[in-house]
């Protein structure tokens, strides 16, 4: 290890811009728990503080250059632009230089973007939109379809739980007793959480579920270059943190729009990723790793107040709250829409989801999947008839069995779907009714002549997954039966004139959907 008087020497030369070999006016250091980032001109060098946490081992200079070298190689994969190189600082202390062997330290040489550019601050001044969160959660989801699957022993259930022990036994030695109580009564419930879902954990491992992901993906290591939101800075120094479930991955995300007050935004992500991937069979393992990646937060938050900066410990209180949150908030309900195409099926249920915290399923864009096809893909092209009513039927089936999944994790459902056959709307309340939960229909109307001009709008711009043309509205018209009088007392009818506005600002509705939605 380092003496402290060398550190602070290192530190302070580091801070000259005179010690750069490129042009620098200002340097400015940035710290966490576990590095320096210099702030150098065009470049950040980041440089690892030789510690040691149990979880990751810097304590070695030649442990220091290897994860420097990790760190370069795996945020290459999504964030090439901003990692350079690996660089040697040699010299002294008191003089260092760039580039000279022997080396004293080694710093990872990054191109270096505007502080407000990370998704962090652009969230705090308003400024990230709905459109970066379906452009991150679509190249995240082909992030992860592109990786390999693990073939050792990376992401078994019992390596699971070991870390998210480790996260309250580290957070217990940093807080005062009386929270040492309330993260046993955590840690227990965490446990609980675990042993619910430890077999579809370890299926999970068997179906390739287990990648090398990013492993540190909140909103502080995402930044927007070219309009397009990066993630960068990902774990390196621990395998077992990045060899992962790709549901731990994003976790971590929707984990961090929570915390930040903006669960719609989290929800918009999270569905647009299951919509993206497929992998709505994930959802029942979401809830414990959303509470581990709180605990996280909330044991990194206590390591920097242990360093001196005494504000974090509130944050870490805070993700704490919030874990307790994620593991007792259980509220599934069942909702269904109700319409033909084109009368806003689609828009309102992303309102919906929004709104209610719940997990979408597009009939759609799973009639497709069924049949090996992207969402943008067009059956028709692929000579492919996905319209016989074998498909429907099958299709309906599948939305079925991914809806007990998701409910049965304690998440609300609603089903993007036509729903205009009795049996169809039938299956899906019998399954609420054997789950004992609420269901709602939200049956949408629509002026015809309105929602044929739209159906023609949406197969010139090709931009959805529906295929349904105006032929399609007439024939489904003309088959449709309409809801029966047993079906009122669960139906929230909505007139939907094209006012997106309206229907975010009518609390009536809202309020009644809520009541329905409390109502078994």
């Amino acid at each position: 290890m380092k003496s402290e008087n060398f550190l602070e020497a290192m530190l302070k030369a580091l801070r000259d811009p005179l010690n750069y070999p490129h042009h620098v006016s200002r340097v400015r250091m940035l710290e966490t728990h576990i590095s320096w980032i210099f702030l150098a001109g065009r470049y950040a060098y980041k440089v690892k503080k030789p510690v040691n946490f149990g979880f990751l081992d810097f304590s070695e200079l030649s442990k220091r250059r290897w994860f420097c070298q990790e760190e370069l190689r795996l945020n290459r994969r999504l964030a090439p632009a901003l990692y350079l190189d690996v660089v040697a600082i040699g010299g002294s202390a008191e003089a260092p230089v760039f580039g000279a062997e022997p080396a004293i330290e080694y710093a990872v040489k990054m191109r270096r973007f505007a502080a407000g550019k990370t998704l962090d601050a652009m969230l705090g001044h308003g400024r990230l939109t709905p459109a970066m969160i379906d452009d991150l959660a679509r190249s995240i989801a082909d992030f992860h379809q592109g990786l390999p699957a693990a073939d050792g022993d990376f992401g078994r259930a019992e390596q699971i739980l070991a870390p998210a022990l480790e996260n309250f036994r580290q957070l217990s030695a940093l807080s005062a007793d009386d929270a040492c109580r309330e993260l046993g009564e955590l840690q227990v419930l965490c446990q609980a959480e675990f042993e619910r879902c430890q077999s579809i954990l370890d299926l999970r491992h068997q179906q390739g579920m287990i990648r090398e992901c990013h492993g540190d993906l909140h909103l502080g290591n995402i930044v927007l270059l070219r309009s397009k939101p990066t993630p960068f800075d990902g774990i390196e120094f621990n395998p077992e943190l990045r060899w992962i479930d790709v549901i731990n991955d994003i976790a971590f995300l929707v984990m961090d729009l929570q915390h930040q007050g903006r669960g719609d935004l989290a929800y918009r992500f999270l569905n647009a990723y299951l919509q993206h991937s497929g992998d709505y069979p994930g959802i029942q393992v979401l809830r414990f790793y959303l509470a581990y990646r709180a605990m996280v937060r909330a044991k990194v938050c206590a390591l920097s107040a242990a360093q001196g900066q005494a504000a974090a410990m509130t944050e870490s209180q805070r993700y704490v709250a919030l874990t307790r949150q994620l593991l007792t908030n259980r509220r599934p309900v069942l909702m269904i829409t109700h319409g033909l195409p084109g009368c806003g099926k689609t828009t309102l249920s992303q309102i919906v989801l929004e709104r209610f915290g719940a997990i979408r399923l597009r009939s759609d864009v799973e009639r497709k999947r069924l049949f090996g096809l992207q969402a943008a893909q067009n059956s028709r092209a692929h000579g492919i008839d996905m319209y016989t009513r074998q498909a429907t039927e099958r299709t309906y089936r599948h939305l079925l069995s991914q809806s007990r999944l998701i409910l049965q994790s304690g998440f609300p459902v609603i089903v993007d779907a036509a729903f205009l056959q009795p049996e169809e709307r039938r299956m899906f309340r019998d399954l609420a009714q054997e789950l004992a939960l609420p269901f709602i229909i939200l049956s949408i109307q629509l002026d015809d002549e309105v929602a044929a001009r739209r159906l023609v709008q949406r197969q010139i711009s090709n931009q959805d997954a529906s295929e349904a043309d105006v032929e399609v509205f007439r024939f489904l018209q003309a088959h449709s039966e309409p809801l029966a009088a047993e079906e009122a007392e669960r139906t929230l009818q909505i007139i939907n004139n094209g006012d997106l506005q309206r229907l975010l600002e009518d609390e009536q509705l809202w309020f009644r959907l809520e009541c329905l939605s409390r109502q078994s």
